[in-house]
C-alpha cells in the first residue's frame, strides 16, 4: 500500500532532477547470512547519491542483461552508498544468481534513481515485520523511526538463526531492544503469535510488512481478521502470486493516440504486444510487482494480477500493469492510454 508521509514528520525527496539510470561501483559484497550477500554500492564518479526515504527500492542492471528491484536497507540519510541484501534464489529467474555469481567488488553498473512506494506515515505506533529478506526495508524503517525518537517494535522471522541476516548490525544499533526475533526452527514460545503482536486495530496503529507471499498473506490476513482498517495496514511484495492462466483466452488492446488495435494471444503479456509493435513501455521486474510499466486505461474491463495496486485502485479501473495484467473474460478491447 503507497501513501504520502506527511511533511515534517518524514523528509521529502529530493526535488533535484536525476538521470534515468547512475553509473556505480561495488565497493564491498558481504556474505551476511547463509545463502544471503550485501551489495555496498557507492557513486562511480564519487559524487553524492541521490537522497532516498526509508522503504525505498532500486533497479540495478544486472551484468547478465535483466533488472532487477532491491530495497534499500541502509539508514535512510546516507548519501555516500547505497545498501541492498539479496537472498539466492533456487527459483531464481536469473536475477539473484547474477548478482551471487557474477557481480564482483569493483565492478561497475548501471542502476536507478531510487524510488519509493512503501512508504512509511506518522503513526502512534508503529509494527515491523520482515520475514526473511523480506527485512531489507524494514531495517531501513526501523532505523528512521529510532532516529526520529517513534514508539515502535520489529519483528524479524526466519527459517533459522544461520539464514538471518543483518543480526550483528541489529545488535550494535540503537533499536535493538525493539527487535523480537522468530524462527521457524526455534522453540514454540519464540515463535510470531500474529494475532497477539498485531492486537486490537487502532486508528494510531501502523502495520509494514515485507517478505515471502504466504507470510505477507498470514499477517494481512490476520490484520483484517482482527478488524484494522486497510489504510493502517502498508506491505510490499517482492514477487508475483502464483496464477492460474489455463483458462485465458486472446483480447485486444487498442491504442489511443493512433487507432492501432492489436491482439493478444492466450500466451502472450500486453507488454511483450507492445514490444513487438514498436512500443517502448519502461519495464523492469515483469511481474507487476514494482509498478514500473503502469499504464492507464480508457475504456474496457481489467483483469489486474498485480501485487502493486492497491484494491481502491484497482476498483477504479483507470490503471493497470500490462506486464501480467489482462482483460476481463468477455471483455474484447481495452483501450491504452499510450
Amino acid at each position: 500500500m503507497r501513501l504520502n508521509a506527511a511533511l515534517n514528520f518524514f523528509p521529502p525527496m529530493s526535488t533535484t532532477a536525476t538521470p534515468s539510470t547512475l553509473s556505480v561501483r561495488v565497493l564491498a559484497k558481504r556474505a551476511e547470512a547463509e545463502g544471503i550477500c550485501s551489495l555496498e554500492l557507492v557513486s562511480a564518479d564519487g559524487r553524492e547519491l541521490p537522497a532516498f526515504s526509508a522503504g525505498s527500492h532500486i533497479d540495478l542492471h544486472l551484468p547478465n542483461g535483466l533488472v532487477r528491484q532491491y530495497s534499500l536497507c541502509n539508514h535512510p540519510e546516507e548519501r555516500h552508498r547505497y545498501v541492498v541484501a539479496v537472498l539466492r534464489d533456487p527459483g531464481s529467474r536469473g536475477g539473484s544468481a547474477a548478482v551471487h555469481e557474477l557481480l564482483q567488488e569493483g565492478d561497475v553498473l548501471p542502476i536507478s534513481a531510487p524510488r519509493n512506494h512503501f512508504h512509511l506515515v506518522p503513526a502512534q505506533h508503529t509494527i515491523l515485520l520482515g520475514g526473511g529478506i523480506g527485512v531489507t526495508p524494514i531495517l531501513c524503517m526501523a532505523e528512521r523511526l529510532a532516529q526520529t525518537h517513534a514508539h515502535f517494535e520489529m519483528h524479524y522471522c526466519t527459517r533459522e538463526p544461520l539464514r538471518t541476516a543483518f543480526q550483528q548490525r541489529i545488535a550494535a544499533s540503537s533499536f535493538a531492544s525493539r527487535v523480537s526475533y522468530h524462527f521457524d526452527s526455534g522453540a514454540p514460545e519464540q515463535k510470531l503469535d500474529a494475532r497477539t503482536t498485531l492486537g486490537s486495530p487502532d486508528a494510531g496503529k501502523h502495520l509494514f510488512v515485507c517478505g515471502p507471499n504466504g507470510f505477507m498473506d498470514w499477517i494481512v490476513g490476520t490484520a483484517r481478521e482482527l478488524g484494522w482498517a486497510e489504510d493502517n495496514i502498508h506491505r510490499e511484495y517482492f514477487a508475483a502470486a502464483d496464477l492460474d492462466t489455463s483458462s485465458d483466452g486472446s483480447f485486444q488492446v487498442r491504442i489511443a493516440s493512433n487507432g492501432a488495435v492489436l491482439t493478444v494471444q492466450k500466451d502472450e503479456s500486453i507488454t511483450q504486444v507492445l514490444e513487438a509493435n514498436g512500443f517502448d513501455l519502461p519495464l523492469s521486474c515483469e511481474q507487476g510487482v514494482c509498478g514500473t510499466c503502469l499504464t492507464r486505461v480508457l475504456e474496457g474491463e481489467i483483469d489486474h494480477r498485480d501485487m502493486f495496486l492497491t484494491d481502491a485502485e484497482r476498483a477504479r479501473n483507470d490503471q493497470f500493469t500490462p506486464c501480467v495484467s489482462r482483460a476481463q473474460t468477455g471483455c474484447q478491447t481495452l483501450v491504452l492510454d499510450l
